[in-house]
């Protein structure tokens, strides 16, 4: 697969037929496609209503993968997410949980218990599950979508920083405008369920070929030297407490490329990387509390960082 135009094809395809459903959702989407490409995961987090849950749906149903879905609560089990053996004809029996699919929807992820969190972890990372002292690989590809409402906190166990360093990207919907807010409404009119409208476009036989197409990306040293710069940048600025690390720099990496394919591009502009450095690292940062306490956010420093980090060529070399 060297076509880089592929990845553009596969973006306007998406963006259309998601469209069909969600409204107003172009930023969110083309994020979704990036982890896609890059073969990574995502955390989809805002207020309740503004349609994450919607915009997960129909993402999957567009791509025509199988499709697995985990309501977050506090009494959810590991064994609810990967399976459990059972005891069948005289022996043991595997039944695989909602994990061993391709595009998998956990629900208010921050509603599960720790425990539960955990047993993600491994599959996030690893693609694959260890059960009963099995180990069993998942599906590929293999795609996380997680939501969480950010806000209510009651009943709820946050996210630790090594399970948030395993999201490729971090995704607000934000509130609709009232032009779309009224498309909305009308569409709930017009139709009981407008996923139903939705049709897969794209055949899973030609996922691997984008994703290696993906990773065949040129990225040039002044643009990795730009990527780098921005990393270490968080890690010596006053505010935080705990900087981006290099799996921060990887994961940058790969979606500035994921980016330039869906740009139909072979090659990542400085533009890419300073497009993609809040949703890929703003949920890694760790803000001093004091700091915190002073109304400093992850976000203004990178904020900050974006506009301090030269982007020329030879910048930051000694």
């Amino acid at each position: 697969m060297t076509d880089p135009h592929a990845g553009a094809r596969l973006w306007r395809s998406l963006r259309e037929e998601v469209a069909r459903a969600v409204v107003g959702a172009e930023a969110p989407l083309r994020l979704m496609t990036i982890a896609l490409l890059a073969e990574g995961h995502a955390l989809l987090e805002d207020v309740p209503g503004v349609g994450k849950t919607l915009a997960a749906r129909a993402f999957a149903r567009a791509l025509g993968l199988d499709f697995g879905r985990v309501q977050g609560t506090p009494d959810l089990l590991p064994s609810d997410v990967t399976g459990s053996s059972v005891l069948a004809d005289g022996g043991f029996r595997f039944i695989p949980g909602p994990i061993f699919t391709n595009v998998l929807l956990v629900d208010e992820i921050n509603r599960a218990t720790p425990r539960t969190q955990s047993a993600l972890l491994e599959a996030m990372q690893e693609r694959q599950v260890s059960v009963d002292g099995e180990t069993r690989p998942i599906p590929a590809p293999f795609l996380v979508l997680a939501t969480q409402n950010p806000i209510e906190l009651e009943g709820t166990f946050p996210l630790p920083e090594a399970q948030l360093d395993r999201f490729l990207v971090r995704i607000v919907l934000g509130y609709p405008d009232e032009a779309d807010e009224r498309s909305i409404a009308r569409r709930y009119r017009d139709a009981r369920e407008p996923l139903e409208a939705i049709r897969a476009v794209v055949d899973a036989s030609a996922l691997p070929g984008l994703r290696d197409a993906t990773r065949a990306v040129t990225v040039s040293d002044e643009v990795e030297g730009y990527l780098v710069r921005i990393v270490r940048a968080t890690r010596e600025h006053t505010d935080l407490q705990l900087g981006a690390s290099p799996r921060a720099s990887v994961s940058l990496y790969r979606a500035a490329q994921a980016m330039a394919l869906v740009e139909g591009r072979d090659f990542v502009l400085p533009d890419d990387v300073a497009a993609l450095a809040r949703p890929v690292l703003t949920h890694r940062l760790l803000v001093d509390v004091d700091r915190e306490l002073r109304g400093a956010t992850a976000g203004d420093v990178m904020t900050e960082v974006l506009e301090r980090v030269p982007v020329g060529v030879g910048a930051g070399a000694r």
